[in-house]
């Protein structure tokens, strides 16, 4: 079974998706737009743009998106567009394939089928919307073949915990989605300074009786000298986290901040980020073609010693693949995406069999689901 343990299905940015307006979901998005490592570049001649980092109007306020610059979505051409001194710029975050800036379950799917990957977990983000009756949805249309995880909104529990939890509660128990996701840097940008102690501490006592994975997505943790850093600090965090929480089964989505780490034409990750998985519950997404794929090319041979490093420290069992579709295919076809993994010839069949599906399986009990 071929399980891609990170993938998404959503609405235009400029629908609600789950937000209370449309225009709310549009501003989430414009962040998302801001603070993104794609390129800007003006839609008249193509030239690069420093235009994408005035979408917001400051590092200190990011949630707050910059006004009057008309950002919204050119359906003629796939991607959202914004207008500075009568210039349109813009940013291909999104695959430039995509019909009104959209990826339903359908064309997931229809992905799925012709990379040959069986089973696709689906991610949640504020900026990809925060529908949850839509992610049921999906999963109804598709049984057996998609799951999806719960958002959360971190930013809101200090003020409204109560709230949060019901929404949580229900879309698990309710709705029947599988997972958690969980992302500190919308708590952080919202002015909290932990995730993990003081009104976030009923939250997470409340969240872990659902017995369900946790995906984190860590970022850097504020006031930090660089994301290296902060991620590093961000790790600790999350250590102690789960000391307070051994049972819960823990998944780090896209791996680590590669970026941060890249030392000329390879990877050099400092050996604190192997501490963690000293816990067994802690497990690590396979994911660099999104990542990195506009520093290295198909195979991605620059990858793969830190690949056959995840496989001495974490261990294939604690290994999952995870492609960030369809944001993946802004560098390489879906089929790249598994076969860079599958030839490249540093895993055993067993070790192949676990972190292309069989580890993913085990953790959202994929034996114990109907199968469509």
């Amino acid at each position: 079974m071929i399980v891609d343990s990170h993938v998404y299905c959503f609405v235009s940015p400029d629908e609600p998706a789950g937000h209370p307006t449309a225009d709310a979901h549009l501003r989430e998005v414009q962040v998302f737009h801001a603070l993104h490592h794609q390129p800007a570049w003006r839609v008249r001649d193509r030239a690069p743009s420093d235009a994408g980092r005035l979408l917001a109007p400051t590092p200190e306020n990011r949630l707050r998106p910059a006004d009057g610059v008309n950002f919204r979505v050119d359906r003629e051409r796939h991607r959202l567009t914004w207008t500075l001194d009568g210039e349109d710029h813009t940013k291909q975050i999104y695959p430039p394939n995509l019909h009104d800036v959209a990826f339903g379950p359908g064309s997931c799917i229809a992905e799925m089928d012709y990379a040959g990957v069986d089973v696709a977990l689906m991610h949640v983000d504020r900026a990809l919307g925060m529908d949850v009756a839509y992610l049921a949805d999906c999963i109804r249309r598709y049984p057996g073949r998609l799951y999806s995880m719960a958002p959360v909104d971190e930013a809101a529990i200090p003020d409204d915990p109560g709230r949060v939890i019901g929404e949580l509660h229900d879309a698990i128990r309710v709705h029947g989605l599988h997972a958690i996701k969980f992302i500190p840097e919308y708590a952080y940008r919202a002015g909290h300074r932990s995730w993990v102690d003081g009104p976030f501490r009923a939250f997470w006592d409340a969240a872990t009786t659902l017995e369900v994975p946790i995906f984190f997505t860590l970022g850097a943790s504020p006031g930090s000298p660089d994301e290296g850093t902060g991620f590093l600090a961000e790790l600790d965090v999350l250590r102690r986290w789960m000391e307070r929480y051994p049972d819960a089964v823990v998944i780090l989505t896209h791996g680590f901040p590669y970026r941060a780490f890249l030392d000329g034409d390879r990877l050099t990750l400092p050996d604190r980020v192997w501490e963690p998985f000293a816990n067994p519950r802690l497990h690590l997404e396979v994911s660099f073609p999104v990542r990195l794929g506009d520093v290295f090319d198909y195979p991605y041979r620059e990858v793969w010693p830190t690949l056959e490093a995840m496989l001495r420290r974490v261990g294939a069992d604690n290994l999952l693949w995870g492609t960030d579709m369809p944001f993946q295919n802004r560098f390489c076809t879906y089929r790249q995406s598994r076969r860079w993994i599958e030839t490249c010839g540093l895993l055993e069949p067993d070790e192949l069999a676990a972190v292309m599906g069989g580890t993913a399986a085990r953790l959202l009990r994929l034996g114990d689901q109907p199968q469509g």
